[in-house]
């Protein structure tokens, strides 16, 4: 049998043991590479029912297949009248019922009551709402003049035959569910969720279940990045944690690999001795190693590869860097095969105190906002890798790029909110 050829990256990593600060990337310039060398797209489709379609990923375009309304309805309650004969008295010639239409045709001295979304009868092209008519008996007076189509919804008037409505590459929203069930769509075409692994790595860490023993921590980042998987509409698949040992990181990453569409792995990600996933990576080849270090803080050590096209991130083991990189560079690979654009919530507010960062780097500083009218206060908080309590204390963060050196207290800034925030 012919050996297949492993493919090349278009920059080999050759095993270091340190990181070189020249030649690392900065998060936006590491996912650009990535997406550069890595096709990734959403997933095959499938079938669900349209109760179930809300926050899932529209895999086709959906178009209106009639005019709605299919007839001239009325935006009021009041009587349904020709225009061109107000202002005047008209004669009642009763009722139209909802839900059906009805065969009288009114001459230019009658009116017909109608309901607000009742078909206007043939003959009136207008609807005087109950509080601008005077009625005495059958007779209603209209006292001032009304235009053709007032309070009157024309055919057609809020979705025209074959008019596109919904995109592929929606999430779709409660409104866009309400939509589907208008234009009778009950069986929803989405984008299959991508089932993504989620690994840790550490002979520190022990199951959330389990007491931690002195120099031992609960696993939060697998949690943390798992439910962070679920905001972007992924599925996540935990596997159990991993020995610092090279062949059970390899073994594990094999498998993971075989069952889903792409990996994360937090820890062992850097360059020390015990740091073993780099090694792995680019032992699979097919390309391996895509980035390996970041010009950042938090999250340096962060690692972006592929095997066979599947995915797989690196992220470092300190929680609040494992969490804020998922968001900086993972995120928007993930939502590529998730089939949405990524989307960061923000909003602006203004510095409550100073901030530095490291010239030539990109410096992603947690901030707590506090309401102070029409822009909020970002009060700066305490870069601590390893804190697991700092991302539910804080309300997001906003990003110094390369040349911000230097912010002073009161400048506007744009604050990022984490997934699902």
């Amino acid at each position: 049998m012919e050996k297949r050829a492993i493919k090349q990256p278009a920059n080999p990593v050759l095993p270091v043991r340190r990181f070189v600060a020249e030649r690392l990337l900065s998060p936006s310039q590491a996912v650009a590479r990535f997406l550069a060398q890595q096709r990734i797209g959403p997933l095959d489709s499938e079938t669900v029912a349209l109760l179930d379609a809300s926050g899932r990923v529209l895999a086709r375009q959906i178009r209106a297949d009639a005019d709605y309304p299919s007839a001239a309805r009325s935006a009021m309650d009041g009587i349904a009248v020709a225009a061109k004969a107000t202002p005047g008295r008209f004669a009642i010639r009763g009722d139209v019922r909802m839900g059906s239409s009805t065969a009288q045709e009114l001459d230019a001295q009658s009116a017909m009551r109608i309901p607000t979304g009742g078909i206007v009868p043939h003959g009136a092209d207008a609807v005087v709402p109950i509080e601008d008519i005077r009625v005495e008996g059958d007779v209603a007076t209209v006292a001032h003049a009304v235009a053709p189509g007032a309070n009157v919804v024309p055919v057609a008037g809020d979705m025209r035959s074959g008019e596109t409505l919904l995109q592929p590459g929606r999430r779709l929203r409660p409104g866009d569910v309400a939509l589907l069930a208008a234009l009778g769509v009950t069986r929803i075409p989405v984008y299959r969720r991508p089932v993504v692994g989620v690994l840790s790595s550490g002979d520190e860490l022990v199951d959330p279940s389990r007491a931690a023993e002195p120099g031992q921590i609960r696993d939060s980042n697998r949690y943390g990045i798992s439910a962070a998987l679920r905001v972007l509409g992924a599925e996540p698949k935990q596997y159990e944690i991993l020995a610092d040992e090279p062949e059970s990181v390899a073994q594990a990453l094999r498998g993971a690999l075989n069952d889903c569409d792409a990996v994360a792995v937090s820890g062992g990600s850097s360059v020390g001795e015990r740091d073993r996933l780099p090694a792995v990576v680019e032992g699979l080849g097919d390309p391996g190693i895509i980035v390996h270090g970041l010009r950042v803080k938090p999250g340096k050590p962060t690692l972006l590869g592929a095997h066979r096209g599947k995915p797989i991130v690196g992220l470092p083991g300190n929680p609040t860097s494992a969490l804020m990189m998922f968001q900086a560079v993972a995120a928007p690979i993930v939502s590529s095969l998730v089939g949405a654009p990524f989307e960061v919530p923000a909003q602006w507010g203004r510095l409550a105190a100073p901030v530095r960062s490291r010239p030539g780097w990109t410096w992603y500083i947690p901030v707590r906002l506090e309401d102070d009218g029409a822009r909020p206060l970002a009060h700066p908080l305490p870069l601590r890798s390893f804190a697991v309590s700092l991302m539910a204390r804080t309300d997001g963060f906003t990003v110094m790029e390369e040349n911000d050196v230097h912010w002073r207290a009161g400048k506007t800034v744009r604050v990022c909110r984490f997934l699902g925030g």
